[in-house]
């Protein structure tokens, strides 16, 4: 079965640009790894959140999508 995911970020201002970095570059990560069949992340129309989706060909894919970007040091958190 499929699964998918949406979350909604709100960064303070002065991490604003860290947690864009971190997204784009977990989403490259999450994109390389097997089950994966789509990411995406945008700013809302106000400017105020980060929003990220990404859907798994299974809740296995979506596990070891997650431990893939848990593990590469851009991704991790401090």
């Amino acid at each position: 079965m499929k699964v998918g995911l949406v979350a909604v970020h709100y960064p303070r201002r002065e991490h604003w640009d860290e947690m864009i970095a971190r997204v784009h570059r977990a989403a490259e990560v999450l994109t390389a790894t097997p089950g994966c069949l789509a990411v995406d992340c945008w700013l809302s129309e106000d400017n105020q959140a980060v929003v990220t989706m990404g859907q798994r060909e299974s809740e296995q894919a979506r596990m070891a999508g997650f431990s893939a970007a848990r593990s590469t040091p851009c991704t991790a958190q401090p």
